[in-house]
């Protein structure tokens, strides 16, 4: 039975059943809106306009009502979410488009204009038997190997199966089918695509779990399979020491090894990354490094997040033979009396990727967030965060970024 027809079934089953069987449905449910106002101006420096367009900016708003039900009482209990999404079109400039915050218009100049609206509408229809549960339809989610993208004005989703499972103490187990995927600036479900390898699939699959040995040290293991195109098996570990009063060591360490699945082509990649971080109480410190082995870069679902300490605001460091390692500093001001106001800078340099044959690509990338939302009273969960990049390679292309996020969220009942 396709993910479609269990999806309706499911809902439909959703929907009734709880008005004969329990008020849990509805006692236990819980709905939001949420408004997110997005600027993001990129500056592409690597030439005058007539060899390459020289700037890419939108100005959007976006609005998400959610709706997550409770489950209905019995060995079996059913519920249901929905996301209704909107997406609106403020200022996309003259052929500026392409940052991601909004469909194209290909029929604008250079087709690079944007359409002035979108809009999403996204069904899950649910089971739970005791610690176990079961997703069917719209997802959003993360785990090491394949996780949701919500870096724009709306997220991306996945179509499919998801079944987590928390009876066995300290273990979380994940496994499920995913069929299509929705991006950020898309109103419709398509066909996967591998980032940087290609290939196209319309099945991905995978299974894993994270035991919990105590509060500081876990291990997770995962595989995940995008059918015809790669295979690829994950193995971490976070181990957190604490030091003296607000003072902490957090080790998280993380190996992927990538095959070819089918007959799209040979690939053979081998990702080593991991970091540090020391807590000082308002302050951490971060460092972290990443390799990358074998003949081809780290694969991944294209609009989805990659599992890798270096992936930050616009690379990934995840190139052929790359090599990369990143300083990164976070200060909460919340020790000076400004709760919510919060401060983020990392520097990332990569070297050693392929490129043309040889291990001759460097590149490097400067991040620096910061961020307040408001703590009490009427404008409680107003958001406001600044965040600039500025990305240098001999191989890519030379950027300047910034993004400015508005965000409200309310909680409706």
């Amino acid at each position: 039975m396709s993910i479609n027809k269990t999806l309706a079934i499911a809902g439909t089953c959703a929907l009734i059943f709880p008005f004969t069987a329990s008020a849990d449905f509805i006692a236990d449910s819980k709905a939001s809106v949420e408004l997110r106002n997005f600027y993001f101006n990129r500056d592409f420096r690597n030439g005058p306009p007539t060899a390459q367009r020289d700037s890419a900016k939108e100005w959007a708003q976006g609005a998400m009502l959610r709706f997550e039900s409770g489950y209905t009482a019995g060995t079996v209990g059913l519920g249901i979410d929905a996301v209704g999404m909107l997406g609106l079109k403020l200022d996309g400039g003259d052929g500026s488009g392409g940052t991601g915050l909004l469909p194209a218009d290909l029929s604008s100049k250079n087709g690079r204009g944007s359409q002035d609206e979108y809009s999403k509408l996204e069904l899950t229809a649910k089971a739970k038997v005791s610690e176990t549960a079961l997703k069917v339809g719209s997802l959003a989610f993360r785990t090491p190997v394949v996780s949701s993208n919500d870096t724009r004005l709306l997220p991306s989703t996945f179509e499919g199966a998801l079944l987590t499972s928390k009876d066995i103490d300290q273990l979380v187990l994940q496994g499920g089918k995913l069929e299509q995927i929705k991006f950020n600036s898309s109103s419709n479900y398509q066909d996967f695509t591998g980032n940087r390898i290609g290939g196209v699939s319309d099945d991905f699959r995978f299974a894993g779990g994270t035991y919990s040995f105590n509060k500081a040290l876990s291990t997770s293991l995962f595989y995940g399979n995008l059918e015809n195109v790669y295979r690829q098996f994950f193995g971490g570990v976070v181990y957190e020491i604490p030091l003296a009063a607000q003072q902490s060591l957090k080790f998280d360490l993380r190996y992927s090894k990538s095959t070819d699945d089918g007959n799209f082509r040979p690939l053979d990649n081998r990702a080593a990354n991991g970091l540090v971080a020391y807590t000082l109480g308002a302050n951490v410190f971060t460092a972290a490094y990443q390799r990358m082995s074998g003949d081809d870069p780290f694969p991944y679902i294209a609009n989805s997040d990659p599992y890798l300490v270096n992936f930050v605001q616009i690379n990934d460091f995840a190139n052929t033979q790359e090599r990369s390692w990143q300083l990164r500093y976070d200060y909460n001001f919340a020790a000076l009396g400004i709760p919510g106001l919060t401060f983020m800078s990392r520097y990332v340099q990569g070297d050693n990727a392929l490129v043309g044959g040889s291990n001759t690509g460097k590149e490097w990338e400067r991040d620096t967030d910061i961020g307040y939302v408001v703590q009490s009273g009427s404008l409680k969960n107003l958001g406001v965060k600044l965040r600039n990049a500025t990305v240098r390679s001999n191989f890519s292309n030379d950027l300047d970024e910034t993004r400015l996020i508005v965000s409200y969220t309310l909680a409706l009942w």
